[in-house]
């Protein structure tokens, strides 16, 4: 089963059970979906599915953090919330072990010398790591890595 078909098996279960807070999520997650398929002309992948995903995550993370630096503490709740929601259709994260063994994996395999090689190397991080992964933390250690 692909994984937009398990995000709509969930919109129906959800309806079934009246969960309105979290048939609301899926519904946005779906809207996002059925937006980009209408913007690539054709059905997503599920590498594809994965993104949207994740940057929905990233979008409620972020106003999450906007919403508590303007002291909006219920605001913050109801986007941390969903965004919890959301990760539960990303694969499982990776542990930070992980995350460093794989920059250096890269990193060695790319025989990166310098900061000119970064995207380089970001771009074989993003394909091994799509949706285990905060590409913000991948970025740091690379340059922290590239750096040194």
């Amino acid at each position: 089963m692909s994984l937009k078909a398990q995000i709509q098996s969930d919109m129906k279960d959800a309806m079934r059970a009246k969960e309105k807070e979290r048939l609301s999520v899926i519904r946005m997650l779906l809207a996002a979906i059925q937006t980009r398929e209408i913007e690539e002309r054709g059905e997503l992948s599920d590498q594809d599915v994965l993104a949207v995903v994740e940057k929905l995550v990233k979008q409620r993370k972020d106003s999450a953090k906007q919403f508590a630096d303007a002291g909006r503490p219920d605001r913050e709740a109801a986007e941390l919330s969903e965004a919890e929601q959301l990760q539960g259709y990303l694969p499982e994260q990776m542990s930070s072990a992980d995350i460093a063994a794989l920059v250096d994996e890269v990193v060695a395999a790319t025989g990166a010398s310098g900061m000119q090689d970064m995207g380089k190397i970001m771009g074989q991080l993003k394909a091994k790591a799509q949706g285990r992964a905060d590409m913000g933390q991948l970025s740091a250690l690379v340059k922290a890595k590239l750096s040194a």
